[in-house]
């Protein structure tokens, strides 16, 4: 993926499902390796959009790119913002355009982060409330449940009734209608 190679707000954004806002305040104190989590506070006068604190567990790709960011800048307080800057939308036109893509925005990415998990088995309550959604999933099926067509392609392919191979001991008995 092109954030791979990336140190900055888009790749943050992409790989943590955040808001742009809430990104942009994350600081090093939020960010725990050990745990595998982030905290994510928002704006220090207007929170979050629903006012709450959340962790986000890290996913393998938001690990590496908080790693790497933190191997550039070692000794920073932990105080210091993750992500010196608070929008990289100029940078994605450039980059849209440059491949004839449609635009993208900032929230884009963080759909995309909800639709990747989504598509990673990840179940959507879980994914809501990485999110911050307060509605059990409801928005996240709405916003979230158009899944690529590829994926729902490669997912019909895990489907089969051909006999499957289990020991008696794990088979759950039909009850019979008398």
């Amino acid at each position: 993926m092109v954030f791979t190679r990336l140190r900055g707000l888009c790749p943050g954004l992409a790989f943590t499902g955040c808001r742009k806002g809430e990104a942009g305040q994350i600081t090093w104190r939020d960010v725990d390796l050990d745990a595998g989590e982030i905290v994510v506070r928002g704006d220090p006068e207007t929170a979050t959009k629903n006012w709450t604190v959340r962790r986000v567990p890290l996913i393998p790709d938001a690990r590496a790119l908080f790693e790497r960011v933190r191997s550039d800048r070692p000794g920073e307080s932990l105080d210091k913002k993750v992500f010196r800057v608070s929008e990289c939308q100029k940078a994605l036109d450039r980059a849209c355009k440059k491949i004839g893509a449609d635009r993208i925005t900032h929230h884009d990415l963080r759909h995309l982060f909800a639709t990747r998990c989504i598509e990673s088995s990840v179940d959507i309550p879980t994914v809501s409330r990485w999110l911050g959604h307060k509605d059990g999933g409801a928005l996240a099926m709405k916003t979230y449940g158009h899944l690529r067509r590829e994926h729902s392609i490669a997912q019909a392919q895990k489907v089969s009734f051909a006999p499957v191979d289990a020991k008696q001991a794990d088979v759950i008995p039909f009850p019979v209608m008398a």
